[in-house]
């Protein structure tokens, strides 16, 4: 085999803009040309980043719909499904029938099409269903050939999240171990592989797999965005010589759609103290750390540890990407510039991927060899077990070296902690793991394989869906909406949770379903009447809840609980008149009715209300979700979504945000959390709650858990707004101004001042009416000013110290004044000069239209109360009392007022210095009439109108009467050549001046 071919073949695939890219008028910033894939940054004018793979796939345009639904090419350039598979489908196929094991990975962010290449929709048939149904095809065509041996398909589904194992083709549920095999390498332990012999049967089994993973996704809260699917195909040809002896030629084919792989910044909470605790985030993380690790091997760097144990994932994936196995990789991507930094990200890892080199060989055998070398793996298996005494660490390492985990270091768990007994309890577990699968493996080799395959039957309820009422599920995940069925047949259909007693005609579980939560009642006369059974059940209908029954219409969307979202479909109603539904149902479109119905403005009318308004459809399920699981856990808690501006978060500049507010229920603290850190935390919850769910332990410490949060956690109380006009004046401001917090709402007041100074410090007085006329007069000069935060009256009595930030003109940093403890007045007297020498305009036109925006900090008092009530009743109690909240950050008019009242006193402290400079311009003239003196020079009015204080004026009048009178002053002609009397001069001058 040469070197390219050891290399991991990598494609890279752009698709259309979706709809949220059209509604945000996203722009273009992906190019391709050849194998080069470009990406310009569309905040900056640099030269576009280059990559090059072995495919750069097109398929962003070019491209029309026919009338079986396919999408042809209309231009050379555009990529469509036929291309994609010729070029790496028919590669894996051919490996497939030389004996080489496979694995084809799909990567990229949520939505990026990777669903799309592997499964594809519709007459649109991605890799997997093509590579499959090819291979049943060539098959057929070697039966038809003599001696052409015996051929064996198997099929196995499994899902990883939450770093846990499940079987899709199993309906026990459960996770699965997984352990290590000198031939298998890692395996789960337990996974059903299914004997197939056509290409329908693996459709239907891929299908049955796709509900059990939607029935497990719903009742478990779990998000499909962030699991990992691996379906696997083992191919054998079993053929003999002409002695008869017989050999088999395997391969493994393993096709992995690989979670969502948003950055950690777009998912996890920056931040956070449990940014790290969530599971969900693991496998990928280390898929990224063995990728980078293996990708430094391939550049010839010795010593470098490859953490292939890190992760579920990454066991299973060992030999796709450092063992046995030719390896493609598909990196979908979006083309659109506001996911260019997850296009980057994703660009990367596959750059980083392309340089890994993986050593695949035809695995070929005797079967009679096969068999015996298990025999006898067999045999020292159980000498191992029946072992007695001896040094137990010894026994396991010689286990583990026996499969395959000898010679790598990072094979080598480390069983320190365990003490003789357990140790033994673990040598004794994995062996016998190993004599079951040794034995299994020996009896497929001899057992007839065409008497293992039965013919997959379509699904029976899924039939009776043709032409009987019945719910079908929506999910976020379109390739798992209709994948589960309800069926409404004609009586009554009870609806409940696995403990009612009776069963339930149709059995939800998971959150905030009852017992006997509802019932369908079918007269089978077109009337079809859903009823609320239980006053906690929980039942939307159409986005509106209902209190006793309501009549049921084709297409109206049902909630039960807070997360068993359906569509109810009724056949014979939609036949009688298909023009009256059509109207587009799908999770989004319900999840939205639901958030209008409860109260949310979704009205976008501009490309920031249309983000908000994404968030909030995000964040809106979720935090049902959250709220769900604090009642079933009794946590106390309630969340909810807050819509957060710049000012109530305590910035300058910024947009609004969608924000989750946590409070505790019995003491009434909150936190407000940004979007991502919520989202973090709501997968910690998840995990507790599957635990729960499950019977195993699922309390943490509180460290841990996701529904507190540490009383030394500092909380943004409210902010200020000190707007700095009066300083570009000179003009000092003292003043109390209102303390606002995240709602808007009044929560104290802050004392502060801003006074101008000499270079040495003095404050500047009234006396000295230092007053600029025009704040551009501070151009170029020097300012001395400082800033006086005094203190703050009126504080919540809930913090037990608190302490002010604040930021002037470009700094990055905040200043902080030091905390006060133990008041809800506290003085702070945090004195602060500052020096701008000189100041720019940029200075000038910041402290002209700008402000100092004050937030006030503190840490809460630990409340020592507890509360008889669950959670459930408090928030009944809440509700009852309060209503739904729904917070919109500070009324923009509070802004407004402040920045008025603060524009009055700097305009009542600029018309007394005009006052006192019109007094000084009057005591002038009649000094000049008592004197006779009515010739008076420009330059006296000029020095008059710059005194700034009365000994300076005096000076200057003096001055005035000691000159003697000047020709051609205001005695000497007017503007028309006439000569004017003594009077009129006078008249003139005072006119002038006034």
């Amino acid at each position: 085999m040469g070197d390219d071919s050891e290399n991991v073949r990598v494609a890279v695939r752009v698709r259309p803009f979706n709809s949220r890219e059209k509604d945000r008028k996203a722009k273009l910033i992906v190019r391709m040309s050849g194998n080069t894939t470009e990406l310009r940054d569309p905040n900056s004018k640099e030269e576009p980043k280059k990559f090059s793979f072995d495919f750069s796939y097109w398929s962003h345009d070019g491209f029309e719909e026919d009338s079986s639904g396919y999408l042809n090419p209309t231009s050379s350039k555009y990529a469509d499904q036929k291309t994609v598979f010729k070029d790496l489908g028919q590669g894996i196929l051919n490996n497939a029938w030389n004996g080489f094991n496979t694995t084809l990975f799909a990567y990229g962010q949520t939505g990026s099409g990777k669903s799309y290449s592997i499964v594809g929709y519709g007459v649109n048939r991605g890799v997997v269903p093509m590579l499959c149904e090819k291979l049943f095809q060539g098959i057929q065509e070697k039966k038809q050939e003599e001696g052409s041996g015996q051929f064996e398909v198997t099929f196995s589904m499994l899902e990883i999240y939450n770093e846990n194992v499940r079987d899709l083709l199993s309906t026990k549920g459960g996770n699965l171990k997984v352990r290590q095999h000198p031939q298998l390498g890692f395996y789960p332990d337990g996974l059903k592989t299914t004997p197939v012999g056509s290409f329908n049967d693996i459709e239907r089994h891929m299908e049955e797999g796709t509900k059990h993973r939607t029935i497990a996704a719903t009742q478990m809260n779990a998000t499909s965005s962030r699991a990992h699917t691996i379906v696997g195909v083992t191919f054998i040809q079993k053929n003999k010589d002409e002695e008869g002896n017989e050999s088999a030629k395997s391969s493994t084919i393993n096709l992995v759609d690989l979670a969502g792989s948003e950055r950690a910044e777009s998912t996890g909470a920056t931040g956070d103290r449990l940014k790290e605790g969530a599971a969900i985030n693991q496998s990928l993380s280390s898929l990224g750390n063995v990728i980078a690790a293996l990708a430094e091997q391939s550049k010839g760097k010795s010593g470098v540890r490859v953490p292939f144990r890190d992760s579920v994932l990454t066991k299973l994936l060992k030999n796709a990407l450092g063992g046995n196995s030719k390896t493609i990789m598909i990196a979908a991507i979006s083309p659109a510039d506001i996911n260019y930094d997850e296009t980057l990200s994703t660009l990367r890892y596959a750059d980083r991927a392309k340089q890994i080199k993986t050593k695949a060989v035809i695995n070929e055998n005797p079967t009679d060899k096969l068999i015996r070398e298990l025999r006898a793996e067999n045999a020292r298996l159980m000498a191992l077990l029946s072992a007695e005494g001896g040094d137990a660490i010894a026994l396991l390492q010689e286990h583990k070296k026996a499969s395959g985990g000898g010679e790598d270091s990072d094979d080598d768990e480390d069983y320190s902690e365990l003490d003789e007994t357990e140790l033994r309890k673990k040598i004794e577990e994995e062996v016998r793991a190993s004599l079951l699968i040794n034995s299994q493996m020996m009896t497929t080799m001899t057992e007839d394989f065409d008497e293992k395959v039965t013919e997959v039957e379509e699904d029976p309820v899924k039939l009776a869906a043709k032409s009987t009422p019945h719910l079908a599920n929506l999910n976020v995940d379109p390739q798992l909406s209709g994948m589960i069925i309800q069926l409404v047949e004609e009586g009554e259909s009870s609806i409940g949770n696995k403990n009612a007693d009776p069963a339930p005609t149709i059995v939800l579980n998971g959150l905030n379903i009852v017992a006997n939560h509802a019932k369908f009642v079918n007269e089978g006369h077109d009337l079809i009447i859903l009823n609320k059974l239980d006053n906690n059940a929980r039942v939307l209908v159409n986005g509106v809840p209902i209190s006793d029954h309501v009549e049921m219409h084709h297409n109206d969307r049902v909630m039960f609980g807070s997360n068993h979202l359906y569509m109810f479909q009724n056949p014979k109603e939609y036949e009688e008149d298909p023009k009256k539904f059509t109207e587009f149902v799908n999770y989004d479109m319900a999840q939205a009715e639901i958030a209008k119905k409860s109260g949310f403005d979704l009205d976008a009318r501009n490309l920031d209300q249309k983000l908000l308004q994404e968030s909030m459809m995000e964040l809106i399920p979720a935090v049902e979700e959250a709220n769900a699981i604090s009642e079933e856990l009794d946590k106390k808690v309630k969340f909810e979504v807050v819509i957060v501006s710049p000012k109530a978060r305590g910035e300058l500049i910024g947009k609004t945000e969608v924000c989750v507010k946590m409070r505790n229920l019995v003491n009434d603290l909150e936190w407000v959390w940004p979007k991502n850190k919520f989202i973090n935390r709501k997968y910690l919850m998840q995990e507790m709650y599957q635990n729960f769910q499950e019977n195993q332990a699922w309390e943490v410490p509180e460290e841990r858990d996701p529904f507190t949060e540490s009383l030394d956690t500092e909380v943004h109380i409210g902010s200020v707004s000190v707007y700095l006009e009066s300083l570009a004046y000179l003009i000092e401001s003292q003043e109390q101004l209102d303390i606002t917090d995240v709602r808007g709402k009044e929560i104290g007041v802050l004392n502060i001042a801003i006074m101008p100074t000499h270079p040495d410090g003095r404050e500047m007085t009234e006396a000295e009416n230092l007053f600029l006329d025009s704040t551009q007069d501070l151009i170029g000069s020097n300012l001395n000013f400082y800033i006086l935060v005094q203190g703050a009256r009126g504080l919540p009595n809930k913090y037990r110290e608190v302490s002010c930030r604040y930021k002037f003109f470009l700094e990055e940093e905040f200043t902080t004044t030091h905390s006060v403890k133990g008041t809800v007045n506290p003085d702070w007297d945090h004195l602060r000069r500052f020096q701008m020498n000189p100041c720019t305009s940029q200075l000038v036109n910041y402290l002209s239209s700008s402000n100092i925006l004050v937030q006030v900090w503190g840490k809460y008092k630990d409340p020592g109360t507890v509360s008889g009530k669950n959670t459930r009743e408090l928030m009944r109690t809440e509700m009852l009392a309060r209503g739904r909240s729904f917070v919109g950050g500070s009324p923009p008019s509070d802004s407004g007022i402040v920045s008025l009242k603060l524009q009055i006193a700097a305009m009542k402290k600029r018309h007394k210095a005009m006052e006192n400079k019109m007094g000084l311009l009057k005591k002038l003239l009649e000094a000049a009439e008592t004197n006779s003196k009515e010739n008076i020079p420009t330059d006296t009015y000029r020095q008059m109108l710059h005194a700034n204080n009365p000994t300076l004026a005096d000076r200057i009048i003096l001055n005035m009467l000691t000159q003697r009178g000047q020709p051609g002053g205001p005695q000497g002609p007017d503007t028309h050549g006439q000569q004017m009397s003594p009077e009129r001069a006078k008249q003139s001058s005072t006119c002038e001046i006034l």
